[in-house]
C-alpha cells in the first residue's frame, strides 16, 4: 500500500452506543453502509472520534473484526492503534488481528507531552514493529504537545513504512513545510474538517474526517472536486458545510457528530463518560441547520 491508496476521503467512525453502555453493532452496520454508499474512499475504525480510550481491547478486536466482515472488501480499512504507552502501542501492533486491514493510524503520544526526540522515537518503534504501513496523526489541541514539521519530515525520511501524516495542527506555516519538503511517497492529509479546502489546494491528498460520518456524499463530493482542480463547485460544498462543521465540534467531539447522527436515526445519542451528550440549545440548533440543509 502506498500513500496514494488513500487518497480522498477517509471517515473516522463513532462506535455508537446502546444506553447501557454496550456496543451497538446493529448500528454500527448501518453505519457503515450508510457511509459507503455515500461514496468515501476509505474507513478508519477506532480512531477518536470512536471513543477509543474508553472501549477496552477485547471490545476494540470485537470493533475491528465486526467493521471487517461487514464491509466485506467493499472498500479499505484502517485501524486506529495509538497511545501514551509506546510499548503497549507495540504490544497492540503485535497482538490485534487486523488482516483485513490496509494501514494503520497512529496518534502522537498525548498527556504525556514528550518533547520532538521523545515523538521521534516513539514512531521509530511503532515503525520497526508494524504490520502495516502507518499513517501518523498529529493533532496538539487533543495532545498537549504539536509534532513538528522538522521532526514529521525527519520521521518520514527514516521509515518508509510511515506513509503520511494526518495533520490537524491548523497551523499553514508548518503544513506548507511539510508539503514542500516531504520525501517522494509520503503525503499529507487532513485531520481538520473546516480547512481541508485549503489544504487540498496546497497539496494534501485528501482528509480523515469526522463531518463525512453524517454528510458522506457531500463531503467525499467537495473533496474530489478539489483533488480535480474544480475549486467553484468545492467552494459551494464547503460553504453549504461550515455551520455544519463548526457545530459539530461547538460542545466537543464525538458528542456533536453524534448528535446529528441520532437525528438522522443512524445511531443512538449514547456515549461512554466522560463524553457526554450536546445541551439541548445546541441539539436545537443543529436540528435546524440539517432542516435547511
Amino acid at each position: 500500500m502506498s500513500a496514494q491508496d488513500f487518497r480522498g476521503t477517509g471517515v473516522a467512525i463513532v462506535t455508537p452506543f446502546q444506553q447501557d453502555g454496550s456496543i451497538d453493532f446493529p448500528a454500527l452496520g448501518k453505519l457503515v453502509d450508510f457511509l459507503i454508499n455515500g461514496h468515501v474512499e476509505y474507513l478508519v475504525v477506532m480512531g477518536t472520534t470512536g471513543e477509543n480510550v474508553t472501549v477496552n481491547k477485547e471490545e476494540k478486536q470485537k470493533i475491528f473484526s465486526f467493521v471487517a466482515e461487514h464491509t466485506n472488501g467493499r472498500i479499505p480499512l484502517v485501524a486506529g492503534v495509538g497511545g501514551n504507552n509506546t510499548l503497549e502501542v507495540v504490544e497492540g501492533l503485535k497482538k490485534t488481528d487486523l488482516k483485513e486491514y490496509r494501514a494503520i493510524l497512529s496518534v502522537s503520544p498525548y498527556y504525556n507531552k514528550p518533547n520532538q526526540s521523545g515523538i521521534f522515537e516513539h514512531y521509530k518503534m511503532v515503525a520497526e514493529h508494524t504490520p502495516l504501513p502507518v499513517i501518523m496523526y498529529n493533532v496538539p489541541g487533543r495532545t498537549g504537545m504539536n509534532v513538528s514539521a522538522d521532526t514529521t519530515l525527519k520521521i518520514a525520511e527514516h521509515f518508509p513504512n510511515i506513509i503520511a501524516t494526518k495533520e490537524a495542527s491548523g497551523n499553514f506555516d508548518q503544513i506548507n513545510k511539510i508539503i514542500k519538503d516531504k520525501p517522494k511517497g509520503f503525503e499529507v492529509i487532513s485531520g481538520d474538517d473546516g480547512i481541508t479546502l485549503p489544504m487540498i489546494a496546497c497539496g494534501a491528498i485528501g482528509v480523515i474526517s469526522v463531518v463525512a460520518n453524517a454528510y458522506p456524499k457531500q463531503f467525499s463530493d467537495m473533496v474530489r472536486h478539489a483533488l480535480a482542480d474544480q475549486y467553484a463547485p468545492a467552494r459551494e460544498l464547503h460553504y453549504q458545510l461550515t455551520d455544519i462543521i463548526n457545530s459539530m465540534f461547538e460542545e466537543g467531539s464525538p458528542s456533536g457528530v453524534k448528535a446529528f447522527l441520532s437525528s438522522m436515526g443512524i445511531c443512538s445519542n449514547h456515549f461512554r463518560l466522560p463524553v457526554y451528550p450536546v445541551s439541548d440549545s445546541l441539539m436545537a440548533k443543529i436540528k435546524q441547520q440539517m432542516a435547511a440543509l
